[in-house]
């Protein structure tokens, strides 16, 4: 069961939901928050809460490739934890050319993981939004990643896709640059829905792809599994809530360890693919940020 947001004719948002069935259901909730705060008036999960809803109702006529999909969430925060996989922190050794015994090393092997802001709602987008890239910067790359969301008491209620936008020269020169590498304008997008917590049986093995296009060719491929995450994804979110208030439905990326080669750059004009099995396929255009108007923030 997966949650979905997507523009009608009339210019209105709407949450619905599509069953295993590829049915979709509109949702008279107006977002995955009002979900979450129906569910807990109830006492009910949000999947009971959907099931009771469309029970009886009638499914909308059009297929999910026929809609214009948004962000299934505008979380006020995402959140990111870094260093999660051996080849993260192989390619972070590389980027500050270090070989061993590096602060990646240790932050690998460390009880605290690293956890830091990615991005506002402001700066958050959603599927076929051009992502941004830096003009300061000579090597960028896509972090494809399973993305958690959780509610306000680190609850996970559902996963979707997330793309951890990073430029690697600028954290490589100096780790203290950490938040100019990883947060600018567009540089973070999820989607393109939120598959719900209690309608999977093991989110530890989900087959990740990440596919990058160049002029409609195929130049970067990689495959990866959740399996190969070294923590919990309940250990990340209680380092995310310890003496820190969130909001229900934030959103929490959990690292990537599909990496390309160190000789690639995104280029404006290239595409990124992002494919997560039972969740669907996360897709940006590459834009300059410098050359993305104000207009296309999710929320102006």
């Amino acid at each position: 069961m997966r949650i979905i947001r997507f523009k009608k004719e009339s210019n209105v948002e709407q949450l619905a939901v599509v069953t295993n069935g590829n049915n979709i259901f509109e949702l008279k909730v107006d977002s995955f928050q009002d979900l979450i705060t129906e569910a807990e008036k109830h006492n009910k999960s949000c999947s009971q809460i959907i099931e009771e809803e469309i029970m009886n109702k009638q499914s909308i006529p059009q297929e999910l490739s026929e809609l214009e999909l948004l962000a299934p969430i505008v979380s006020d925060e995402v959140w990111a934890a870094g260093v999660t996989y051996l080849k993260s922190k192989e390619a972070r050794n590389r980027e500050a050319k270090v070989q061993t015994n590096s602060f990646y090393d240790k932050v690998y092997d460390a009880e605290r993981p690293e956890i830091f802001l990615k991005s506002t709602a402001r700066r958050l987008i959603g599927p076929d939004t051009p992502v941004g890239i830096r003009a300061d910067s000579n090597w960028q790359i896509p972090e494809p990643e399973l993305a958690l969301v959780v509610k306000a008491d680190g609850e996970i209620l559902g996963y979707t896709i997330g793309n951890d936008m990073s430029s690697r020269d600028i954290e490589g020169e100096n780790p203290l640059y950490l938040p100019q590498a990883k947060m600018w304008k567009h540089s973070c997008s999820i989607g393109p829905a939120i598959l719900l917590a209690d309608t999977i049986d093991d989110p530890y093995n989900l087959e990740i792809e990440c596919r990058i296009y160049r002029k409609g060719i195929l130049i970067s491929k990689g495959n990866a599994n959740t399996s190969m995450l070294k923590r919990s994804y309940n250990e990340l979110v209680s380092y995310l809530i310890k003496d820190n208030d969130i909001v229900d439905g934030t959103t929490l990326l959990t690292g990537t360890c599909i990496i390309p080669d160190d000789s690639f750059t995104l280029e404006e004009g290239d595409v990124i693919e992002i494919e997560i099995e039972s969740i669907g396929v996360l897709r940006n255009p590459v834009k300059l940020a410098s050359n993305i108007f104000k207009g296309e923030l999710i929320n102006e």
